[in-house]
C-alpha cells in the first residue's frame, strides 16, 4: 500500500500527539519513538516516513491513527451478513480487489464505503461518479476488506443461484433461431437466467472466453478479458449439472453424452446484437469443462490498420496483399489474432472480380463474398480434403485456416506455383521460424523458396486505458529487462492505474505487435540450405525487418502499452 503525502502531512501536523498515539495504540515502543524523532532533528523529513522506514510501524497502523485524529470511523470487525449485495451491483469485483474498497450501505442521499486507504481521493471521486451521492468513508484493514469483498460478492451472485440444485431442469425447449437473453423474466428457471447473466456479463465485459471449470468441491467460472484470464465467481459442485446441460441444450448437443468432447454453436441476441458463439465442452476428472468463445458479428468488418500495423509493416502487407500468387504465413500462440489478421487481409482483397475460398476449423467470421468451408473430421473433411476440392473451383485467393501437416502444408505450397494466392496460419515463435517448421513437416526446401512470399508474426499486447494512465519514465531495472541504454527524447512512456472505465485493470483493448519477414534472394537460398531460424532472422533484419521487440518497444514509447505488459506477452527469448 501506498501512504500518500496527505497522510504524512497530517501525522507531522500534530507530530508529538500522534507519535504518543502510536505508542499507546501500536506495538510501537518510547525508545523506538525517540529514535524516530532524532532522526528527523539530524536529517529532516517526516516522522511517519521515519517509522515506516525503520519498520518500527506498519502502514496501516498510521492510517489508523490519523483516522482517529481527522475524524474518519475506523472498522475493526466487518458484519458481512448486514450488507446488502445490491449494493455492489454498479462495482466490478476487479475494482473493487484493485483498490481495497466495498460499498457497504446506501441511503437515498449518501453511499458508505469501506476502504484501506481513505486517502486515495482518485477512487473517491470514481464512487463519486459512479453512484452520484455522497460518499462516507469507513477504514479498515486491508486483510478485512479483501474478505468482506469476496464474501458479498459471492453473496450476490449466489442470489440468482440459489435454487439450480433443486430444479428439474426441462429439455424440450423452443431454440428455434437466435435467443435474445435480455427476453428472459424473473418467472424463467433460475438456471436459465444464471447462464443469462453470465453471457451478458461477458459481453458487456468483453471478453473474448467464458471458462468453466468443475473441481472437487466447487465450478470456477473464469473470462478471458485483452488475453488474460479473470476469475469471477465460483459457485457449488452441485450447481454445475444443471448449468452444464442448460448451454448445451442453447448449443444443440446432446446432453446425456458426458464422457466425450463435443463442440456446437449458439446464436444469441444482446440488446440488437448478434452474437456467435463456439462452445467446446471436454470430459475432465471432476465434471465437463465448458470454454465459450465469444464473437461479436456485428464487428467482422476489421481492417489492418484498425488491428494496429502501421509503418513499414503495413505497407509490406499491403504489396503483398496485392499480389497474384505465393505463400503467405501469418505465425503466432493461440488467441494472438491470427485468423482476425487473415480476415482483415482478405477484406482488402475481397472483390466483384475475385474468387476467394476459405476452408477453417471453425468458421469464426462469415464475410458477404467469400465461400467458407467449415472443416468437419466426422466425415473425413479435412483441411486437406477440402483444398484438394476447392483447387478444382479454381479460386484466385485460398485461405487455410490453420496449416497442422505436411499434406495440407505441400498442396498449399503447389497451390500457389500454379498461380493462387494463398493464406494461411502456422504455429512458430517467430516469423524466421516458419521456414524450418515447415521443413520438419516433411517439406521440401526447394518447394518452400519457390512459393513463400512472406512470413507475419504477431503477439496480442493489452493497450493502457486512457482514462487513468499515468506519465512514467522507465526504471533502470526496466532498461536492462528490455536490453536497452537510452529512451528517446520524445517517447512518452505511461502506466497502468485503473479506473471503473476499465474494470480496474489499467487496460482498455488490445493491439498487435508483429514483425514481417519478406522472402529476398538471399533468404531464398539460405531455405534451400535448410539454414537454422537465426542466420535466416539476421539475414531479414539486415534486410530491414523490425523485429517483435523493436515494434513493442515502439508501441512502449508512444505510450500505447505498458514495459509489464509487453514482457508478459513477450517472453525474453521472443523478443531477442
Amino acid at each position: 500500500m501506498n501512504i500518500t503525502n496527505d497522510v504524512f502531512n497530517s501525522v507531522e501536523q500534530s507530530k508529538e500527539k500522534i507519535g504518543e498515539l502510536l505508542v499507546k495504540h501500536t506495538a510501537l515502543t518510547r525508545s523506538q519513538l525517540d529514535d524516530a524523532l532524532e532522526i528527523q532533528r539530524i536529517e529532516g523529513g517526516l516522522l511517519g516516513d521515519i517509522l515506516l522506514q525503520k519498520n518500527y510501524i506498519h502502514p496501516h497502523e498510521l492510517i489508523k491513527i490519523v483516522c482517529l485524529q481527522i475524524g474518519i470511523p475506523y472498522q475493526v470487525e466487518i458484519k458481512v451478513e448486514e450488507i446488502d449485495p445490491n449494493v455492489v451491483k454498479d462495482l466490478s469485483i476487479n475494482y473493487a480487489k484493485h483498490h481495497e474498497v466495498l460499498p457497504c450501505l446506501e441511503t437515498d442521499f449518501s453511499v458508505t464505503v469501506l476502504m484501506s486507504n481513505p486517502f486515495n481521493f482518485n477512487v473517491v471521486n470514481d464512487l463519486h461518479m459512479i453512484f452520484k451521492k455522497e460518499i462516507k468513508i469507513v477504514c479498515t484493514t486491508p486483510l478485512r476488506i479483501q474478505d468482506a469483498i469476496n464474501r458479498v460478492y459471492e453473496k450476490a451472485n449466489r442470489n440468482i443461484v440459489d435454487s439450480i440444485e433443486d430444479e428439474e431442469f426441462e429439455e424440450n425447449l423452443d431454440l428455434e433461431g437466435p435467443i435474445d437473453i435480455l427476453d428472459a423474466t424473473a418467472d424463467e428457471a433460475p438456471v436459465i437466467r444464471f447462464v443469462n447473466s453470465i453471457i451478458f456479463r461477458a459481453v458487456k465485459e468483453r471478453a473474448s472466453d467464458i471458462h468453466i471449470e468443475p473441481y472437487d468441491r466447487e465450478t470456477v467460472y473464469r473470462f478471458r478479458i485483452n488475453g488474460v484470464m479473470t476469475e469471477i465467481l465460483k459457485q457449488p459442485k452441485k450447481t454445475h449439472a444443471a448449468v452444464s446441460s442448460r448451454i448445451k441444450v442453447m448449443a444443440r448437443l446432446d446432453i446425456a453424452e458426458k464422457r466425450l468432447p463435443q463442440d456446437g454453436r449458439i446464436k444469441i441476441k444482446i440488446a440488437g446484437k448478434d452474437i456467435d458463439i463456439r462452445l467446446s465442452t471436454i470430459p475432465i476428472q471432476s465434471g465437463e469443462r465448458i470454454v465459450m468463445r465469444i464473437l461479436e458479428k456485428n464487428n467482422t468488418a476489421l481492417r489492418l490498420e484498425t488491428l494496429g500495423f502501421r509503418g513499414k509493416i503495413l505497407e509490406g502487407l499491403q504489396d503483398l496483399a496485392s499480389r497474384k500468387h505465393g505463400v503467405l504465413y501469418v505465425t503466432g500462440p493461440t488467441g494472438h489474432g491470427k485468423t482476425t489478421t487473415l480476415f482483415a487481409l482478405l477484406d482488402r482483397i475481397n472483390s466483384p472480380d475475385k474468387m476467394i475460398i476459405t476452408v477453417e476449423d471453425p468458421v469464426e467470421y462469415e464475410v458477404p463474398g467469400i465461400s467458407q468451408i467449415q472443416v468437419n473430421h466426422k466425415i473425413d473433411l479435412s483441411f486437406a480434403v477440402a483444398l484438394r476440392s476447392i483447387l478444382r473451383q479454381n479460386p484466385d485467393v485460398v485461405m487455410v485456416g490453420e496449416t497442422r501437416d505436411q499434406e495440407t502444408a505441400e498442396m498449399a505450397i503447389n497451390a500457389s506455383l500454379t498461380g493462387h494466392f494463398v493464406l494461411s496460419t502456422l504455429h512458430t515463435n517467430d516469423a524466421s521460424s516458419a521456414p524450418t517448421r515447415l521443413i520438419d513437416m516433411g517439406v521440401q526446401p526447394f518447394l518452400i523458396s519457390s512459393s513463400l512470399i512472406g512470413v507475419l508474426a504477431q503477439r496480442l499486447v493489452r493497450t493502457i486505458c486512457n482514462a487513468c494512465k499515468e506519465a512514467t519514465s522507465l526504471s533502470d531495472y526496466e532498461k536492462v529487462v528490455l536490453d536497452i541504454d537510452e529512451v528517446p527524447t520524445e517517447a512518452t512512456i505511461f502506466k497502468p492505474v485503473g479506473c471503473p472505465k476499465c474494470q480496474g485493470t489499467g487496460y482498455s483493448g488490445r493491439t498487435v505487435v508483429s514483425e514481417l519477414l519478406l522472402i529476398n534472394d538471399e533468404i531464398r537460398a539460405l531455405i534451400i540450405q535448410k539454414t537454422d531460424a537465426a542466420t535466416i532472422k539476421k539475414a531479414a533484419i539486415r534486410a530491414g525487418m523490425r523485429t517483435l521487440r523493436g515494434d513493442a518497444l515502439d508501441k512502449i514509447y508512444e505510450g500505447i502499452t505498458s514495459v509489464e505488459e509487453v514482457l508478459r506477452a513477450i517472453n525474453s527469448e521472443e523478443a531477442h
